[in-house]
């Protein structure tokens, strides 16, 4: 048995999935795309969304990195803080962004 699988929470897991889902169809994003290298604008965005609302939950820095990493996605700590900056920043300034993400921290 890997030190991942120790490391790993189940119920945050499950929550990360459905995060998944729901950032995926909210931005119009493949899962696949999500979790590959692309720096395509669309994609980082909703990359950073789900960190963020996967650190609302509230769900380690070290959880967050395992599950992308389980779906084929490396990542450090300071790209996933960096990230949920992003969000926080966008949270406090844009309406329209906010109406859209609020429905997914009630859930």
């Amino acid at each position: 048995m890997g030190l991942e699988i120790l490391n790993q929470n189940p119920m945050k897991k499950k929550i990360f999935k459905q995060y998944v889902d729901r950032v995926c169809f909210l931005f119009n994003v493949d899962k696949e795309l999500l979790f590959s290298k692309t720096k395509r604008r669309d994609v980082v965005d909703a990359r950073h969304l789900l960190y963020y609302l996967c650190s609302q939950r509230p769900m380690r820095l070290v959880y967050i990195q395992e599950y992308m990493s389980d779906n084929g996605y490396e990542i450090n700590h300071s790209s996933i803080h960096h990230g949920i900056s992003v969000t926080k920043q966008k949270m406090e300034s844009d309406k329209d962004y906010v109406s859209e993400v609020s429905p997914l921290l009630n859930e």
